[in-house]
């Protein structure tokens, strides 16, 4: 069985904003930038598990709904002076298709 799941294509997501996806994990938040970048992230903030999906994207960050931490879209890194980190996962595109890997990328400690 593959790891890779078909979530949807590029239009189901707004530029700037996210859609959810329940897994086993919990839930993961997949970003679409305004250049069409696509990015995969644990939907939990690292300081006090806000919700990413709700929060706004600027450039390959996402600013936390709760408190305003910055986070970067792919390593899930938090921005200095912030600390911590959110998993990632991988991504990929099939054409117009969004592909998902349910298997977080390695590196980030609250995995």
């Amino acid at each position: 069985m593959s790891d890779w799941i078909e979530i949807g294509t590029l239009n189901d997501i707004p530029q700037l904003g996210a859609r959810v996806v329940t897994s086993d994990n919990g839930n993961i938040a997949v970003f679409r930038t305004a250049e069409d970048k696509v990015f995969a992230i644990k939907d939990e903030c690292p300081h006090k598990q806000g919700p990413l999906s709700q929060g706004i994207v600027h450039g390959d960050r996402v600013a936390c709904p709760l408190h305003d931490w910055k986070i970067q879209l792919d390593t899930g890194t938090a921005v200095a002076p912030d600390e911590g980190c959110a998993a990632t996962y991988p991504v990929k595109m099939e054409g117009n298709k969004i592909m998902l890997s349910l298997k977080p990328n390695e590196g980030c400690p609250n995995q």
